[in-house]
């Protein structure tokens, strides 16, 4: 199998976790639908988004593999997020649109589900963690960023279109809420899209498990709505000029984090 993630490793407060970027499916791909081969439910395209981080010094954790081998941003205990609501497993068995990951026989049973804690949720999370407390070491304290993206249409989930920008605090929990206030202050001024802060998306479960601010870790999701930068239908070709302008609020997000500092 190939490496599980991607560590950069910058200097500044700033974390970025991708967890749902990876299109990996090794081996495990013999045993999946043909569309659910699509792995359509990609976080698509985020690194070549967000590289603007190159300049931010950050420091910024992407995985390899697709979610639907294991979804990273889901608790290994399989409770659920949203209690309730229609939602994904740790090991997806329905693809978004409620097809059939496995073909039949194939699912993974809960052995295989440990196995595959083990092996790609451990390390990526040991990572994480292990950056988190590097940085806050430096700094005193860590902004963690989870980055994601969706479809604008997912009837499963939502009804109607997503907003544009969907930022997450488990509902101010996970960090300052003058740090949330600044931040979904620049994704409501940026012309020509919408945002919404702990709508339908609060945050899953890194920035859930993460965002402490008592203990100086600030965490604050992202679900961008995935029509803003890509075509959202098979092949889910990028669109540079639709990226590069959504890019530019993103970017200006990210500052605002940088620029804030706790008190005290």
């Amino acid at each position: 199998m190939t490496q599980v993630f991607d560590l950069t490793r910058g200097h500044s407060p700033l974390i970025i976790s991708m967890p749902h970027s990876g299109e990996e499916l090794g081996a495990y791909a013999g045993r999946m639908t043909a569309d659910a081969l699509k792995i359509a439910d990609t976080d698509w395209h985020l690194p070549k988004l967000y590289s603007f981080l190159a300049d931010m010094d950050a420091t910024v954790v992407h995985a390899h593999y697709s979610r639907y081998v294991i979804d990273l941003n889901r608790d290994p205990s399989g409770k659920s997020l949203y209690p309730g609501q229609n939602v994904t497993e740790l090991c997806p068995t329905t693809t978004f649109d409620e097809h059939p990951v496995y073909l039949p026989g194939e699912a993974p049973h809960d052995a295989e589900q440990r196995d595959r804690v083990g092996h790609f949720w451990k390390p990526y999370h040991n990572a994480l963690a292990a950056e988190i407390e590097r940085v806050r070491h430096i700094h005193g304290y860590a902004l963690l960023w989870d980055a994601h993206s969706i479809r604008s249409h997912v009837p499963r989930f939502f009804d109607g279109q997503l907003p544009d920008f969907n930022l997450g605090t488990n509902d101010g929990q996970s960090c300052s809420p003058e740090l949330a206030e600044a931040v979904y202050g620049v994704a409501q001024q940026a012309e020509g899209y919408s945002a919404v802060l702990n709508g339908r998306f609060k945050g899953g479960f890194i920035t859930r498990k993460y965002g402490q601010p008592a203990h100086g870790v600030h965490a604050i999701q992202l679900e961008l709505s995935q029509i803003t930068y890509m075509d959202e239908s098979f092949p889910f070709t990028y669109l540079p000029e639709r990226a590069g302008e959504v890019a530019k609020p993103i970017q200006a997000m990210l500052e605002a984090m940088l620029s804030w500092k706790p008190k005290g």
